[in-house]
């Protein structure tokens, strides 16, 4: 289920956070701008664009983004106890986006081409503490409920999930989401949470 062409007009959603493919978020949607995104997606079964804001607010009128996100899929949703719509989210496949555009209602809209896909990595053994910090994090009940399963020998797998999981600065996930070596990224958090450590 990868986006394999290229796609004009795909909705983007701006976020202070970063996505990554097999990843789950969960959201709560109140602009009308974006209910009205999710119930066409419901409809078409379509996805949109979470994508790291690189200026700007949420729920701001005027945001500048990087220029590779992740397309998602809505997996799950309900009417939150607030009244609000609430929805979780699924990484798909991470995109580069190009021609981004406001439409009159607010929604960002852009063109998207596909990133390659990355080969999957078995961890190398040197790794295997990431493995085990992954673990820890992911009985974390709020982290718990989104019902995520994860192959923890799957270097892919395991360095998406610490790079939403971990508090790392956002540009650094943002840093991290675009690599394409499954094991540099690994070193790179490794590297980074020394850093965080220090």
């Amino acid at each position: 289920m990868e986006l394999s062409n290229s796609y004009q007009h795909v909705p983007l959603f701006p976020l202070k956070t970063v996505l990554c493919p097999k990843g789950r978020l969960p959201l709560q949607i109140f602009e009308q701008r974006y209910l009205h995104m999710i119930s066409t997606c419901l409809k078409e079964e379509a996805g949109f664009v979470v994508v790291l804001i690189k200026e700007g607010q949420e729920a701001g009128q005027d945001v500048s983004m990087f220029d590779m996100g992740t397309y998602a899929k809505v997996v799950d949703f309900q009417q939150l106890p607030n009244g609000l719509l609430g929805i979780t989210v699924e990484g798909i496949s991470k995109v580069a986006i190009h021609h981004v555009s406001q439409q009159e209602d607010g929604l960002y809209v852009g063109d998207l081409l596909p990133v390659p896909v990355e080969e999957e990595r078995s961890i190398p053994d040197s790794f295997f503490e990431l493995a085990e910090l992954l673990e820890e994090l992911l009985r974390h009940p709020v982290v718990k409920l989104l019902g995520m399963n994860v192959n923890y020998t799957d270097a892919r797998e395991v360095g998406w999930r610490l790079t939403e999981l971990l508090p790392l600065e956002l540009q650094d996930k943002q840093y991290l989401l675009t690599l394409d070596n499954p094991v540099y990224r690994l070193e790179q958090i490794r590297y980074l949470i020394h850093v965080l450590a220090e």
